[in-house]
């Protein structure tokens, strides 16, 4: 069950604790939500950690977002609510957008950080952006038909074979559909990340860190992956085969067993 905490100045943010251990942080990405990580992987990762899922500023139950904000500010939002938590120092997992908030936490808070897995996210800067799967969205929103929009989503965010199994549609409609997603703050988040470019600071991470990213991803190149791995000293590089942007939907085990590896390390 979901818990609304106050992180300061009036904001709030919803958060859910499951399992026990040391503390793991899941950062979701552009449009995500809490509900997105999928109980798979959540029930597994508790098994040896405590993990903390959170809807960022704007989504689901956490307070209103009527003001712009960067990627930096969704990085003190993190930061703000593991101090109202009481939890010193995570293990982050960031995907996509919250890809970029991870590593913007560990550069402005890094004694928030003990290690950090970043998947299916890029540095920014020029060119971060240059994949198909973006334009698809925006043209499928446009038809102003829920379905189609539903369709093309799914289809952009995994694996050519993963969208044929049968029933994934459905789950990926009912569960992007569970919460509250307005779409000022999806545009919002869209400006923060077009505008974010840590390439020249990510080198300064100095925890363990892994980068997950599949092949067949149509929203953030694989490219953007290597690059990113390239300017982390040490960063472990997962490049999978066959696999979408959604990779912890198509591989949550290995997905977990990463996450395991990294904060080992």
């Amino acid at each position: 069950m979901q818990d609304v905490v106050e992180i300061g100045t009036g904001t709030s943010l919803a958060v859910e604790v499951t399992g026990s251990g040391e503390p793991l942080l899941l950062v979701q990405g552009m449009s995500g939500h809490g509900g997105m990580w999928g109980p798979e992987l959540v029930e597994d990762l508790a098994r040896d950690f405590e993990v903390i899922v959170y809807d960022h500023r704007g989504i689901g139950q956490s307070a209103r977002a009527d003001d712009p904000f960067t990627i930096a500010d969704l990085a003190d939002d993190a930061a703000a609510l593991l101090a109202a938590l009481g939890r010193d120092a995570v293990h982050v997992m960031g995907i996509s957008m919250g890809g970029m908030v991870a590593q913007e936490l560990a550069l402005r808070h890094p004694e928030r950080v003990r290690s950090a897995v970043l998947g299916c996210t890029t540095p920014g800067g020029p060119g971060a952006f240059d994949a198909p799967g973006p334009t698809r969205v925006v043209e499928a929103i446009s038809t102003r038909d829920p379905e189609v929009a539903t369709r093309v989503g799914f289809e952009v965010n995994v694996s050519a074979a993963f969208a044929s199994r049968p029933g994934e549609l459905e789950r990926f409609r009912d569960t992007t559909l569970s919460r509250r997603v307005p779409f000022p703050v999806v545009r919002a988040q869209s400006i923060a990340a077009l505008h974010h470019d840590a390439s020249a600071r990510v080198g300064d991470i100095a925890v363990p860190v892994a980068v997950v990213h599949g092949e067949e991803d149509q929203m953030i190149l694989v490219a953007e992956g290597e690059r990113l791995a390239g300017l982390i000293p040490g960063a472990q590089r997962e490049i999978w085969p066959g696999v979408g942007h959604l990779f912890w939907w198509e591989r949550p085990v290995e997905t977990a067993a990463v996450v395991r590896a990294t904060a080992a390390r």
